[in-house]
């Protein structure tokens, strides 16, 4: 299922704080979802790349912007299709991944708010490379690439934000290089559950809740590992004592001992 997209509404001058997108969320039945009362512009102005940045110079990039309202499962792009610009995630959750010859899928990233996809695709003029899908009820921003250029061209500042941003995304490639070549599976999994965003800390910094993003099959792939084997570090780890798994939620009576855990 393709997901429904719509041009911008006019921009204010009033950006709304960006912990208002999740408010938001809740309020979107029926026709609100085709007509939302946040203006582009006020979602714009809360991002890393313009945060700061000034109103007129919002409103030019929101003016090639539009919304993209994806349910769950709803496919945003396939590998092959042509890279017309980039996206940001307001709301949900979107899984990047390619799918072999033989069917295997191999999960390349899993994305929720605030974070960005398509930019280093978009400046190489080539056709995606990864087919992407909401795994929840996801709002999304593009940005065409023509806007983007022609900010680049007039914006110095706008430059230096889109390249620390890509040169973030190559640092975690980077990283993830290293995970899935040096460190083991149960290493893996520990450090995911580390960094999950979202994380709900109780009166005891050092106990913790977390909340699995995704299926356990998609996160596996996510850390290059097999279900059975993403299944049997959790069991092993709930056997020593480590965490408690009860279904999606997985609670962590001491980080310190989970940080520290060899395996």
């Amino acid at each position: 299922m393709k997901c429904t997209t719509m041009m911008h509404n006019a921009p204010t001058n009033n950006p709304v704080p960006i912990n208002l997108i999740r408010g938001a969320r809740g309020a979107r039945t029926g026709a609100s979802l085709t007509n939302p009362d946040i203006p582009i512009h006020d979602f714009l102005a809360n991002i890393p790349l313009l945060r700061d940045a000034a109103v007129d110079e919002v409103d030019r990039v929101a003016a090639g912007t539009r919304r993209v309202y994806a349910q769950k499962g709803d496919v945003l792009f396939r590998r092959g299709d042509p890279c017309e610009g980039f996206w940001v995630i307001l709301y949900g959750q979107v899984k990047l991944a390619v799918t072999s010859p033989q069917g295997m899928e191999k999960v390349i990233e899993i994305l929720g708010p605030g974070l960005t996809f398509g930019e280093a695709i978009m400046f190489m003029d080539m056709d995606y490379v990864v087919s992407s899908h909401a795994l929840a009820d996801s709002l999304l921003l593009h940005v065409s690439k023509t806007t983007v250029l022609a900010e680049l061209e007039r914006n110095p500042a706008f430059a230096r934000k889109m390249l620390a941003g890509l040169s973030r995304r190559l640092h975690g490639l980077i990283r993830d290089v290293e995970s899935y070549s040096m460190r083991s599976g149960t290493e893996r999994v520990i450090g995911f559950l580390l960094r999950i965003d979202g994380t709900d800390n109780g009166d005891d910094s050092n106990t913790s809740t977390v909340t699995l993003p995704a299926s356990k099959v998609t996160i596996a792939s996510r850390l290059n590992l097999t279900p059975e084997h993403f299944s049997r570090v959790l069991h092993d780890l709930s056997a020593a004592g480590l965490i408690v798994v009860e279904g999606k939620t997985i609670q962590v009576p001491d980080m310190q001992r989970l940080r520290d855990f060899q395996g």
